[in-house]
Order: structure tokens, then C-alpha cells, then sequence
């Protein structure tokens, strides 16, 4: 892949909020990349947090047509540390949609800034949290059951650092918002934002705490 600059992943971004289709390398297939990807006023948002938070090591529960991760590598580069990493999670990117995903970020030249995990996020993180790995920030956009959701949030809020940002689509679903519920009222996380609902996207920006909280072994508060 070639190399990453901005400029270039602006340049993909930009064309694919205009043209809202794209063509799939991988098969020829004709995909409508919205309303599946994010809106632009949300890719702007997880941006924007990127860069709030200095984030050098992110990752993302589902990739799929890579608008989100564009948006999210687009932050990283202006932090500007050449060593930063996003890590994306997806076991359908090759057959739901066709590889576009990773063909935009390859379009984009972030080839070398993307790793990327053909499995269900629930085998990955219990692997990551084994191997050590940790995170400035993470995206949740990926199995939307609440028990999808769940074990993403719970594994996540082990690998990210403590008060990093857990960045949540579509907070309009009962089964997410049931799991944020969880999350808040059991292991502190704190809601730093929730956006308007545009009739397609709500999100929601959490904050782990700073520690793990000490919870006696039958500890439970009804959420």
C-alpha cells in the first residue's frame, strides 16, 4: 500500500460523502456505503476526539466500508506520531462487504497505519487483553445484540487505558443503550457526549474510569 499522508485520506473521504457509492475491487459489486457508514457530522466527531485525546493507538469494532476509520486515521495522522497504530476488528468485511473497507484505506495510502482482524471481536479482545495490549481510544460500530455489545464494552474497558474514550455508534438502539446502561451504573464509565438523533446515527462518547472500580464478588446495581 502506498504511503499515508492526509491530503489523500481527505481526498478519499471527500469523495465518498459526495459519490455515496463505490464499486468493489474485489468482485465488481455496486455498494451504497450510506446510511451503513457513519455520517459525516459523526466521522467529524470521532475525529475530532482522535486529536482531543493525543490518541496514538486506537481501535475499532467493526470495520465495515471504512468511513469511520478513515476519519479516525485522519486524527492520528495530525497527531503526528509515526509510530501510531488503529487496529480494526471485522469478520464479515469480506463477505459483506466485498473488502471495500480496506480498499478505501488502501485508496488512502494507511496501509501501514491499519491492522486489520478477520474475526469476531469476541475472539480478538479476549486475545488482546492476553497478549498485554493496551489502547488510547476505541470505536464501536459492530455486532449491535446486546450481548455484542456487552462483551465489547466490558473487554474494551480493560484494554483502553484508564479515563480513555470508548466512542459508541448508534446509541439509538435499545440493545446499545441497555449495555451503556451496564456500564455506567457498574463500572463508572461516564457519558462525556451524546449527539442529536438524526433519524439514522446517534452516538455516545464514554469515559472509563481512572481505576477499576473495587467491587465486592455479588456486587450488581439494576441498570
Amino acid at each position: 500500500m502506498r504511503a499515508s499522508s492526509p491530503r489523500r485520506t481527505r481526498q478519499v473521504i471527500d469523495r465518498l460523502l459526495l459519490e455515496r457509492t463505490a464499486v468493489a475491487r474485489s468482485d465488481g459489486t455496486v455498494h451504497n456505503v450510506f446510511p451503513v457508514a457513519v455520517t459525516a457530522a459523526e466521522g467529524e466527531a470521532l475525529r475530532d476526539w482522535v486529536i482531543r485525546e493525543q490518541a496514538t493507538r486506537t481501535i475499532e469494532i467493526g470495520l465495515g466500508y471504512g468511513i469511520s476509520a478513515l476519519f479516525v486515521c485522519e486524527g492520528l495522522l495530525a497527531n503526528g506520531d509515526a509510530s501510531a497504530r488503529h487496529v480494526v476488528v471485522d469478520p464479515y468485511q469480506a463477505t459483506r462487504f466485498a473488502d471495500c473497507g480496506l480498499q478505501f484505506l488502501d485508496e488512502a495510502g494507511l496501509g501501514e497505519l491499519v491492522e486489520y482482524h478477520p474475526e469476531e471481536s469476541a475472539i480478538v479482545l479476549p486475545r488482546f487483553l492476553t497478549e498485554g495490549r493496551s489502547f488510547d481510544l476505541a470505536f464501536v460500530d459492530g455486532n449491535h445484540r446486546f450481548d455484542g455489545v456487552f462483551l465489547d464494552l466490558v473487554y474494551l474497558g480493560r484494554l483502553v487505558r484508564p479515563e480513555a474514550i470508548v466512542f459508541v455508534d448508534d446509541y439509538q438502539l435499545p440493545a446499545v443503550a441497555r449495555a451503556i446502561s451496564f456500564c455506567t451504573t457498574n463500572l463508572a464509565f461516564k457519558v462525556e457526549e451524546v449527539s442529536t438523533y438524526d433519524d439514522v446515527h446517534q452516538w455516545t462518547v464514554l469515559r472509563t474510569a481512572h481505576v477499576p472500580a473495587q467491587r465486592p464478588f455479588d456486587h450488581y446495581v439494576d441498570f
